[in-house]
């Protein structure tokens, strides 16, 4: 997440002026448009925000931080998107505009059913950063017509800014007060508020842990249900019973990420209602947790009011090397598809947070095919006692390969051949996961759309997201060390 005070220099006159959606020209033509990611209907998008579910109507809420006027980042809005299947979207006008406070940086959204904040029971309160020249501060907003309008809360800003990179609030409710889960500079804070309104400063997490090559942001902290002796999709056999829930602290980085550039991390532990703390104390920089082996997910949040207690993420599909300047025209960024979070154990005992395509992702399988579509999907069984090789290439040679090797235990994908790479240095990569798990069988999924590879292990210990620019459609599928099977998409 780029965000930068450049807009603050300008008067709030600028952005209370002309601030009506003006889309660019939206091509007929466009090769790398997604089938089935969400993306703007026009111009510039990163950060999805304010991600929340309406249980009564069956919608899923999407906010976006967004550039109205053109395709590189600019004056942040919140943009608004919903979808009853999390795969096809209706754009919507935006929600949240810049004003005297500043522009409208990233943010969460909460269902108030208890009528905390006075503006109505079961009122949408948004909660976000506004950034101007002068520092970075929380402000809250609030809907009562289930997320579609908001009004701007008049004793704004709620929580005032000490330091620069001061933002990105997640709140959600804990036990009996709203919690707070903010990123100043390189480091977590934590504050708690009855209101919404009014916040006290309970803790601070991060100093010397984890990876700090760059600034901390788009912090949320996650509670995974522990049930007996099961955690998540695993066995718990190798650490014993697990008596309490535990806690896991996501943190977006930018720069720092394993292959340069964006990505997120994570920490596993427990929180206490005033501090959290890393399970065992394991948090050292040689531990280092990565929620996306890849190099194109990137301030990933889960949606307030998931049902049945789920944990559904989105991410944003691309990286801050090169995000202003991937070869798409009308719009830039898309993002990944839905997943569901669990935790489980490693072959070594430790808890990981595992990522698995969410029902509703999976629901896009349609018919098996022989040939492989501009959009599908690809369910790769590798033989798990001899390194396999899985090859996407079109009639031009453009070509991702993807590896898994049983001895090094990991699972890489190579784009240094995929199509167009000219537009920045950063983007040819090879990417490599750990499996973390032994299996005699690995089961693969490739989920493959115009612009973008998402390779998940199927049982969710591992994925990767990857865009790719080929200039046409890859074709062909090889496989060697496994089968597969292809299945055109369903939307």
């Amino acid at each position: 997440m780029k965000k930068h005070l450049l807009f603050g220099l300008l008067s709030a006159a600028v952005f209370l002026v002309g601030c009506a959606h003006r889309p660019a020209t939206h091509p007929t033509d466009e090769p790398f448009r997604s089938v089935y990611h969400h993306s703007p209907e026009a111009n510039w998008m990163n950060d999805p925000n304010g991600m929340f579910y309406d249980e009564a109507n069956g919608v899923w809420h999407l906010y976006y931080q967004h550039n109205p006027f053109g395709t590189t980042w600019g004056p942040m809005h919140w943009g608004h998107a919903t979808s009853t299947d999390l795969l096809t979207w209706e754009e919507h006008p935006i929600v949240l505009y810049p004003d005297s406070i500043g522009t409208i940086f990233s943010g969460s959204a909460v269902i108030d059913k208890n009528n905390t904040a006075g503006f109505g029971e079961n009122a949408i309160v948004a909660i976000f950063t506004q950034s101007e020249r002068i520092g970075q501060h929380q402000s809250i907003a609030y809907s009562t017509d289930g997320g579609y309008t908001f009004t701007k809360y008049e004793g704004n800003p709620v929580l005032m800014g000490d330091i620069a990179d001061f933002r990105d609030p997640k709140v959600t409710w804990d036990g009996d007060h709203w919690l707070m889960t903010l990123a100043c500079q390189q480091e977590i804070r934590f504050y708690a508020s009855p209101n919404l309104k009014e916040w006290t400063y309970l803790s601070s997490f991060g100093k010397d842990l984890g990876a700090h090559g760059g600034v901390w942001e788009c912090p949320e902290l996650i509670r995974l249900k522990c049930e007996n002796e099961k955690i998540g999709k695993c066995e718990n056999e190798k650490i014993g019973k697990c008596e309490n829930d535990k806690y896991v602290l996501l943190v977006s980085i930018n720069p720092g990420g394993p292959f340069g550039g964006s990505a997120t991390q994570y920490f596993v532990g427990d929180w206490d209602g005033r501090e959290f703390k890393c399970e065992n104390g394991k948090c050292e920089n040689e531990q280092m947790n990565w929620l996306d082996y890849g190099k194109d997910n990137y301030s990933t949040f889960t949606f307030h009011n998931s049902p049945d207690g789920r944990l559904v993420a989105i991410g944003w599909m691309s990286n801050w090397q090169y995000a202003e300047v991937v070869p798409t025209v009308a719009f830039r960024s898309q993002n990944t598809i839905a997943r569901d979070l669990f935790l489980f154990t490693d072959d070594e005992g430790e808890f990981r947070l595992g990522s698995v395509p969410s029902p509703e992702s999976l629901a896009l399988r349609g018919e098996e095919t022989k040939y492989l579509p501009d959009a599908g999907i690809v369910e790769l069984e590798l033989d798990g006692k001899q390194d396999a090789l899985v090859t996407l290439s079109n009639d031009k040679g453009e070509k991702v390969v993807m590896n898994l090797d049983v001895h090094r235990r990991t699972f890489s994908m190579d784009r240094t051949a995929s199509g167009d790479c000219s537009f920045s240095h950063d983007f040819a990569a090879r990417t490599v996961a750990p499996l973390f798990v032994k299996r005699d069988t690995y089961k693969v999924l490739l989920f493959i759309d115009h612009c973008s590879i998402e390779a998940f292990d199927a049982e969710g210990a591992w994925s990767m997201t990857n865009l790719v620019f080929p200039s046409e459609p890859y074709n062909h599928l090889d496989v060697q060390g496994g089968e597969a099977k292809i299945y055109n998409v369903k939307i």
